[in-house]
């Protein structure tokens, strides 16, 4: 693993969150653009970056690795379908440091096998963001993801809100992935500085 990566790491789907998050602290962000033509792509990636850039901020571009290669991004993340279509050596070549998302045993080894910079794992709990064919992960299977990935970040993901980071972290998370938990809020931007606070 080079670098470090926050405890806090927002998931937004466009760069007009982004825009409007980053800049109260964030350090750690995910682009999770969907249904969107390359440019638009594109073009969230550009301002995202040019946001991050300006707040010292680590963006991770999701799914795109060849968008996050031509626009000179140094960190994506890929899903188990994407570890179908993705081309790891050119990925490792143009220096990008990607994570994997887990959801059992067998997608967890066929992750490590790819050397990923980071494990996330979820959902940890009952998650509203989208349908999961998979039960709630709780946070034993944290303990033990964490003991099967050696010196990786661990990301927890999945139902997480501030009042259950402890127990996150203390099941053995280096990192907390929040998604609805802010952009649901009535109050993204107060939501956003209690997590930076909490984590």
């Amino acid at each position: 693993m080079t670098g470090t990566l926050d405890p806090f790491y927002l998931i937004v789907g466009d760069a007009d969150w982004v825009e409007r998050l980053v800049p109260l602290g964030v350090r750690l962000v995910q682009l999770r653009v969907k249904d969107r033509d390359e440019d638009d792509i594109r073009s969230h990636i550009r301002r995202a970056k040019a946001v991050c850039a300006a707040h010292d901020c680590q963006l991770v571009i999701n799914d795109y690795w060849q968008l996050a290669i031509e626009e000179g991004c140094d960190y994506i993340h890929l899903g188990q379908g994407d570890l179908d279509t993705a081309d790891l050596a050119a990925i490792k070549k143009a220096g990008l440091r990607f994570g994997v998302s887990t959801h059992d045993h067998a997608e967890l080894e066929r992750g490590l096998s790819t050397d990923p910079d980071y494990v996330a794992l979820g959902p940890i709990y009952q998650t509203l963001l989208k349908k999961m064919p998979w039960a709630p992960q709780g946070l034993e299977k944290i303990m033990e993801w964490k003991r099967l990935i050696g010196d990786r970040p661990l990301i927890a993901i999945g139902g997480l809100t501030v009042p259950r980071l402890p127990a996150v972290f203390e099941a053995g998370a280096d990192v907390a992935a929040v998604v609805t938990d802010i952009v649901t809020a009535d109050d993204p931007e107060t939501k956003t500085r209690e997590w930076i606070r909490a984590c």
